[in-house]
């Protein structure tokens, strides 16, 4: 067999550059599109996942559009991307309008799909179709099996932007100076791409030898088509890969910590697997990786129920970095002759749109809790099953098996008890009851508590929980009945859990609950009795409680609570300058305003005293770690709160002095903003 002539070193770099920017771009606009919707949604991690299934469903888009041009020979297929490429740059910058901001208890999912086609559609489409249509471009110019290569290369530059975010850009870089920034670097790339496909077209019928034709059979891969067998089985890896992905994601930041950006680890290694299986066979040791996973699988099963971070999260990040190798290693194992790469990558497009939609919508609407997890590690022990032959498949059964059962009891520990369980795009709420050392009815929202009420005449409107006398916002009612003992309250609530805070109502007090899940309210009024019990007059506003204040007209409340939670963590469009103006448009002059700052993982307090100061108010932290001394102290829970309030001899007398503290600076901490503020400063 003749050799392949070699190409001039600089033949690929047009190639190259082009897709690396291209994916560069790609997974960069991601962070930045999510978090500037994000507080539009209620801070929610659901929002991430559905712009997850947006971004795989235009990757399939775009991945089918390389596919199907590509029978329109190389000069058309150039001039009609050049076309959509001029028209694309009319869409910048990707700046969403504010406009799509939901009103009431609109619903989020299509809403964000709409917003995202509206704001990045074109754009994000013709950047996913980039990969597939320059490799092809290149292997019907220069007859080379180098393209799979570029795919590595193009998840390298994925990766890159996704960990420059949070470590580089968001630091540096407001919301608005990043979108501008983005329209620019992609106004470059289209210019680039459109150049490259004109190239790529003059020189194909040039520089096509007979002799580089032989490059594929040299590198031992068969040009012949893909079976059906074949390409049914890249889609079952690639869906695979993505419902891990996805999986594993929320398991994580929704049931055991709300840390940010700890939805960037599980991409990043999902991107490293593709890096490392599509730059060289040696990355991907298959037996290694095989014998890994079946350890890893049952693990990941058996630790389903864990809310101890410093052991599931790096269980499931290890299980998701095996699974994927391993779906990305059989991929790239059976991956066709670049003459049918097109359609190799356009199957792995369906697939990865399949895993994400099954995880981020069908998995909401069809299960009550998280279970999907589970679900998923049952599946790939499967699949794993079907790649093997002989004793190695029976071993796998044998996993599959394990694995099975330890779901399955998983499942029942996570529903043993439980009266109630929901679930909605904010979360699943789950209701329990407990009879030591007195009956005691709990709301759960993820792994998190987030309040309950005391059963039986002595005790049911008694406040309980982060609610207790001590804590800052029994101090708070207190100072304000020693002061004002006959006046009528006025009491806005963003959150409303269990509704805990309704204890504290009196005859004429009016209280408003704002609350973005209609499974909060619901299980609220059905559950519990803490708002039909209550003296003060109640009502609850749907929606996102920031843009229902933005909406209405100053409501001049004595108190403001800020106790809106996803998972265990504050949404941080709470604490930001814009959202703390509002706080004090609504609230009187002399009014309190208490914020929920207890959290395993952010140091919000300085946060808080910053924004405070901001508008002229003052702060202090009242942290309550109460004793169980008697059956009704025993459901006190252990609580810090922000209590923030421009008159100073409320803060520095009678009950809320009793129980405050100072809150020590953050050198160098800046005020946060909608457009620029950096969790990672106040990390614990």
């Amino acid at each position: 067999m003749t050799p392949a002539p070699a190409l001039p070193r600089n033949a690929i770099l047009p190639y190259a550059g082009t897709i690396f920017l291209s994916a560069f771009l790609l997974f960069l606009v991601q962070p930045v599109v999510a978090k500037q919707i994000l507080p539009w949604f209620g801070g929610s991690a659901a929002v991430w996942t559905t712009c997850m299934v947006f971004f795989q469903s235009i990757l399939l888009a775009g991945y089918a559009y390389a596919d199907f041009t590509s029978r329109l020979g190389l000069r058309r297929q150039a001039m009609v991307h050049a076309v959509l490429l001029a028209v694309s740059l009319a869409l910048l910058p990707i700046l969403p309008d504010t406009s799509w901001k939901p009103a009431g208890d609109a619903e989020p999912i299509g809403r964000i799909l709409l917003l995202l086609t509206a704001t990045i559609g074109l754009p994000y489409f013709l950047l996913s179709s980039t990969t597939p249509l320059l490799q092809a471009w290149y292997w019907q110019r220069f007859r080379s099996a180098v393209p799979y290569r570029l795919f590595a290369l193009s998840n390298f530059a994925s990766m890159l932007a996704l960990l420059g975010f949070p470590v580089l850009f968001e630091p540096a870089l407001s919301l608005p100076e990043l979108g501008w920034g983005w329209s620019g670097l992609y106004a470059v790339f289209a210019v680039v791409c459109a150049a490259t496909g004109f190239i790529s077209a003059r020189g194909a019928a040039a520089e096509t030898a007979p002799a580089q034709a032989d490059a594929a059979a040299a590198s031992g891969i068969t040009a012949a088509a893909p079976g059906a067998g074949r390409q049914l089985m890249w889609l079952a890896l690639s869906a695979m890969g993505s419902a891990m992905l996805l999986a594993v994601t929320n398991h994580v930041t929704q049931n055991i910590a709300s840390v940010p950006f700890l939805w960037v680890i599980p991409l990043a290694l999902y991107l490293l697997t593709f890096i490392l299986c599509f730059d060289h066979p040696r990355w991907y040791r298959r037996g290694l990786f095989l014998v890994l996973l079946a350890a890893a699988i049952p693990a990941m099963a058996w630790f389903i129920g864990s809310l101890n971070l410093r052991v599931a999260a790096p269980l499931y990040f290890a299980g998701l970095f095996v699974a994927c190798m391993v779906c990305h290693g059989e991929l790239a194992a059976i991956k066709p002759d670049p003459a049918h790469l097109t359609r190799f990558y356009l199957m792995i497009s369906v697939g990865g749109a399949i895993g994400a939609v099954l995880i981020a919508i069908v998995a909401p609407l069809t299960l009550q809790g998280y279970f999907e997890l589970g679900i998923s590690l049952v599946l790939l022990a499967l699949l794993l099953a079907l790649r093997m032959k002989g004793l190695l498949r029976l071993a796998a059964f044998g996993v599959t098996a394990a694995s099975l059962v330890l779901v399955v009891r998983g499942g029942i520990d996570y529903t043993s008890g439980i009266r109630v369980m929901e679930r909605d795009f904010y979360g699943v709420v789950r209701t329990r009851d407990w009879s030591n050392p007195v009956p005691y009815r709990t709301m759960y929202h993820g792994g998190i508590m987030h309040g309950g009420q005391l059963l039986g005449e002595k005790y049911r409107n008694v406040p309980a929980d982060y609610f207790s006398p001590g804590s800052g916002y029994g101090r708070v009612f207190a100072a304000l009945n020693e002061r004002e003992p006959q006046q009528p309250r006025s009491v806005g609530v963003i959150g409303l859990g269990a509704g805990v805070l309704a204890a504290y109502g009196r005859p004429g007090d009016t209280m408003v609950f704002y609350e973005i899940s209609p499974r909060v309210v619901d299980i609220a009024k059905r559950e519990f009795t803490l708002l039909s019990d209550s003296g003060a007059k109640i009502d609850v506003v749907m929606g996102d409680g920031r843009l229902s204040l933005e909406r209405e007209a100053p409501r001049r409340y004595d108190v403001m609570g800020i106790d809106a939670f996803s998972g265990d963590s504050i949404p941080m469009h709470l604490i930001t300058r814009e959202a703390m103006a509002q706080y004090a448009r609504h609230v009187k002059e002399n009014g309190v305003i208490v914020f929920q700052a207890t959290n395993r993982f952010v140091n919000l307090p300085p946060v808080i005293k910053r924004l405070a100061a901001e508008v002229g108010m003052h702060a202090v932290l009242v942290s309550d770690s109460p004793p169980s001394t008697d059956d009704y102290t025993y459901w006190y829970s252990s609580t810090d709160q922000v209590v923030v309030s421009r008159n100073r001899a409320l803060l520095t007398s009678g009950p809320i002095a009793a129980g405050a503290v100072e809150i020590p600076d953050l050198p160098g901490l800046p005020v946060f903003t909608d457009a620029h503020h950096n969790l990672v400063r106040i990390l614990k």
